[in-house]
């Protein structure tokens, strides 16, 4: 079942009736702290992406290009008055960006202003809503806009609360999960239902936060809107919701966090309530520290995290390579340094895509 988004005036865009949207980064772009606008370069259902502003270092530039040398025809501007001058038409305009705690800079509450005032409507993932925020409401109302808050948290009589059900589900499930944060779990994720539908597979995916549905996810829930008690039973619920109506083959579950990362350890609810009895894991070979803070620790090795999965009765199929600061030559040295150590698939999902796990999914 859909997340049930907040908003004020009028409903989101539904998937089919896409809205064009440009993605506000404001100078976080080339940052991991930008990573729904990342996912959403890559590729949406929901809106059709017009243009990134971002700063003076980037604009000028094809975001595709920026995100990962790949030319997608969307323009990075310095300014949303640039962006308005330039393209014919803004519907929304979108937070791109994901910050500690979930704060609105103040330097982009005076974009999301200018934007309202031109008649654009805002769509914002962050923790603090603007729906909550009585002169952005007055402003929205006056100039007939929406405000699509998308982690506001779900009324108590919508939630569901864990049953079982899911282990009825005939689907296999595969949690995608990683080692650390901005690992790159939702777009592998997205990746491999993307290439079960290539194969000719019935391949469905669970977001679990909020850019899957901003791409257009049709199966999930905000992981961390939800109360704590209710969590595993959301998750029961969006997979056992996409397997009564698609009879999926596979449901590939986004992950969240990673397991030891002490700002945010999470990844049980998907093995153990979510009943994911296989597993994608991501690993980045040169990141040493969990969100690249000396003061979180060090991140524990592959073999350590597979050993844990295992011992709660789940099987790691494949490692996923998140190759930042790498070369190309270097992403597939460590690929095949990780096969012969783990004697398992390894993917370079922006290298190669992820075809190479369809024969492994297949044996499933």
């Amino acid at each position: 079942m859909e997340n049930q988004i907040q908003t004020t005036n009028a409903q989101p865009a539904p998937i089919g009736g896409l809205g064009a949207a440009v993605i506000l980064t404001n100078g976080l772009l080339q940052k991991s702290d930008a990573k729904t606008a990342h996912g959403l370069i890559r590729g949406t259902e929901r809106y059709e992406i017009i243009g990134v502003i971002d700063s003076a270092e980037t604009a000028g530039k094809d975001a595709g290009e920026v995100l990962d040398g790949k030319h997608r025809n969307i323009p990075v501007f310095d300014s949303l008055d640039y962006a308005i001058n330039n393209l014919q038409s803004i519907d929304y305009l979108i937070i791109g960006v994901a910050t500690i705690g979930g704060v609105l800079p103040p330097s982009m509450l005076d974009i999301i202003k200018i934007a309202i005032e031109n008649g654009i409507s805002i769509v914002n993932g962050l923790h603090e809503y603007l729906s909550e925020k009585p002169e952005i409401v007055a402003l929205a109302e006056a100039n007939k806009v929406e405000l699509v808050d998308i982690r506001k948290p779900k009324s108590r009589k919508d939630l569901h609360f864990w049953t079982g059900e899911v282990r009825d589900v005939k689907a296999k499930i595969i949690a995608v999960i990683g080692m650390d944060c901005a690992m790159g779990k939702r777009t592998t994720a997205r990746m491999l239902r993307q290439a079960c539908e290539r194969n000719g597979l019935n391949g469905q995916m669970i977001f679990t936060g909020q850019t899957g549905w901003l791409q257009g996810g049709k199966y999930g829930f905000i992981f961390d809107s939800t109360l704590n008690d209710f969590v595993s039973g959301e998750l029961e619920n969006a997979i056992v919701s996409c397997w009564k109506d698609t009879h999926a083959d596979f449901i590939f579950l986004e992950g969240q966090s990673s397991l030891r990362n002490p700002s945010g350890p999470c990844g049980l609810e998907f093995l153990i309530s979510g009943n994911a009895k296989h597993v994608v894991l991501l690993h980045s070979p040169k990141r040493k520290y969990f969100d690249d803070d000396p003061h979180w620790g060090e991140i524990p090795s592959v073999e350590s995290e597979i050993e844990i999965i295992e011992k709660l009765g789940s099987n790691v199929i494949a490692v996923a390579l998140n190759t930042e600061k790498c070369t190309d030559e270097e992403a597939f040295e460590y690929q095949a340094f990780y096969e012969e150590k783990l004697q398992i698939p390894v993917l370079l999902p922006i290298q190669e895509g992820v075809e190479k796990l369809i024969p492994t999914l297949i044996a499933l």
